[in-house]
This record gives C-alpha cells, structure tokens and sequence, in this order.
C-alpha cells in the first residue's frame, strides 16, 4: 500500500460545472499582462456549495497575488479535446486532468515542462520524470451504492449482472471521463485481460442505463436512489457523502478474489503557449504549497500529493477503514496511453454504445 494511502480526507461537497467566458488571445501581450488564469479541470476538486479545495484555494490564490481564476469543468477528455480543438489559439493556462489523460494531453503537445514548486515532494510515480505535469491531489477509483436500499454493498463484479439492477446501474463513459475510463481499467485488471473484461461489459450493458459525460452526477442519483450503483472515486464520493447520507463507497472484486483499485490522481501541467504562462505557473506553486496541501485534507476531501504534508484531522480513521483490505495495483500507463482508443473502441463495440 502506498504511503498517501493513509493521508485523511475531510468533507467537502460533490462538484459544480461551472462556465467561464474566455476572452484571452493566445500569445499576445496584452494578455500576457493580465491579472487573470484560465483553469481547464475534470470534476470533483470544486464544493456544490462553494467549500471544496478549489473553492478555497482559487480565494485564497487570488487574495495573494490579486490574480483571478477563470474556471472551466468537465470530463478529463472533454477537457483533452477542448484544448486540442483551441491549440491554434490556446485559451487555458493550466490543464487538470485524471489519467490517463494527462498523459494523452502531453502526448498531443499541449503542456511545457514546468516544475512548480514543492514538487520535489511528490512520488516520482505521481509525476512526469521531464516535468509536464505533477499531481496536485491524489485519489483511488471506487463505486458508490444506495445505503438505504442495500442493506450492504455488492461484494463482486458477477452481482452486478443480477436482475436486482436493472436500470440501477449507470457508469460515465470511457474515453470522455476518467473515472469512465478507470473502469476499464479496473475491469481488464480484475478479469485478466482486454477480452474477458469486455465479454463481462457486454453483459453488464443488460442493467446499464446508459453513457454520461460526468461522473459527478451519478452520485446524487444514487443517493435519491434513482440507481444503486454507479462509479466514482474516493475524494469525490467521500466529499459528497458529507451531504448524500445513502451514499456508500466500495471497490468490486472478481469472484473468489480480493476487492481492488488504484490510484487516480488530479495531475496538473502548465499548457504550451499559455496566454497567461506566468500566471499559471504561480498557480501551479500555490497548488503545492504547504497549505493548500493541507487544505486537500482538512478541505477538500482528497489525498495530498506531498509526501512531506501529514494530515491529523479524524477522517484519517473513516479513510484508513475504508481503504483496508483494498488491494492496489499500478496501471500500466504507458499501455494505457498507446491503446486506449483501442480499448474504447473495444468497450464501444462491446456495449453497442
């Protein structure tokens, strides 16, 4: 188990999409000197009711250095797509995504290498060796289920093909979300591989109500009970839990075998040609501070990234429970990378999505 894995979490609320209007011209000078940074971000960091790690860092960001954030949300390769669509004119100034999409936007040309501050602190897993990107929150991909209608959490993957679920289940769609992706991920690692995961997804689709874009969503659908079960990640799930009191986190496993997961971490990169390069590398450093990776605890319901940042609170017992017996396996990213639109196209073929 890794050493982050036993750093708490505190509560915040789920996550908010936000629109921000975009009025940067990539390159110029005049918007160089701006007192402004554009922030493209995969959900979950930002509070429903304005108290989540972002909230409270962008506030205290721009009470410091009088730079205001401009903040735009959504899938981590909705946020991929939009920066390659706008590279002859780059908007965003930093890029947050979940992998493996930071590892696809650096493969497209879009993050420079910058080294914020304090990320000598950060596992040398959590990071680019050439210093695109750095993860900024660490995370564990999980699913959430209704509490009030089970009883207990589904043990297995194979119960989840149970007619119990029809149209109860709903996960985001692979390729456009992360935590959509990871549960391609997770299922070609508990299953054994590309071909038994998707004969397994073929068979799930019979109780699946369909693709969404965000994961963010699916969690207040499980609380009302819309659905029973749904996909998530431990810092959003466990933030929004906080307000969703039949939300109940757990990690599926084959049959006969142990539950699993594995680290999700928000990776941060500084984008090529940023209109407001300067800006955005100060934002990168703040994200790292001493601070603001408390705050990741005692806030914003997540793991903080530097190993050298000891959170105390008491959600250190409710994660450390949460988390024993899970069994953590690391991705192999690089693969993941190469192939992941084969392994899309694979799950899209499967599904009939």
């Amino acid at each position: 188990m890794r050493k982050n894995l036993l750093k708490p979490v505190a509560a915040v609320t789920g996550c908010l999409a936000l629109a921000a209007t975009l009025s940067a011209c990539g390159g110029s000078s005049a918007a160089s000197d701006e007192k402004v940074v554009t922030v493209y971000s995969a959900d979950g960091l930002k509070g429903e009711n304005g108290d989540g790690w972002y909230d409270k860092v962008f506030k205290d960001f721009e009470k410091k250095t009088g730079i205001k954030v401009k903040y735009v949300e959504g899938g981590s390769g909705e946020m991929v797509q939009r920066a390659v669509r706008e590279k002859s004119n780059t908007q965003a100034d930093v890029l947050v995504t979940l992998p493996p999409f930071i590892q696809q936007a650096d493969s497209k040309g879009l993050l420079t290498a910058y080294e914020p501050a304090g990320s000598d602190q950060v596992d040398g897993a959590d990071k680019a060796s050439d210093g695109k990107w750095t993860s900024v929150v660490n995370n564990y991909f999980g699913f959430v289920y209704n509490k009030k209608e089970l009883k207990t959490a589904p043990a297995t993957w194979e119960e989840l093909l149970d007619g119990t679920y029809k149209e109860k289940i709903q996960y985001s769609t692979p390729g456009v979300a992360g935590d959509g992706t990871a549960v391609l991920i997770k299922a070609m690692h508990d299953f054994g591989g590309k071909e038994p995961a998707m004969e397994y997804l073929k068979k799930l689709q019979a109780n699946n109500v369909g693709p969404s874009a965000s994961t963010g969503k699916l969690a207040p659908k499980v609380d009302k009970g819309e659905l029973l079960v749904a996909n998530g990640d431990v810092q959003m799930n466990y933030a929004q839990s906080k307000d969703m009191p039949n939300l109940g986190i757990w990690f599926p496993a084959k049959a006969g075998s142990k539950p699993t997961t594995f680290a999700l971490p928000y990776a941060a990169g500084l984008v090529d040609k940023a209109p407001h390069s300067a800006n955005g590398k100060k934002l990168l450093d703040f994200m790292l501070s001493e601070q603001a990776q408390k705050d990741v605890s005692e806030v914003g319901g997540g793991f903080s990234a530097r190993k050298d940042v000891e959170a105390t609170d008491a959600n250190a017992i409710a994660l450390t429970g949460l988390m024993d017996g899970v069994e953590i396996f690391e991705p192999d990213w690089s693969d993941i990378g190469t192939h992941l639109d084969d392994y899309v196209d694979a799950w899209k073929t499967a599904t009939g999505s």
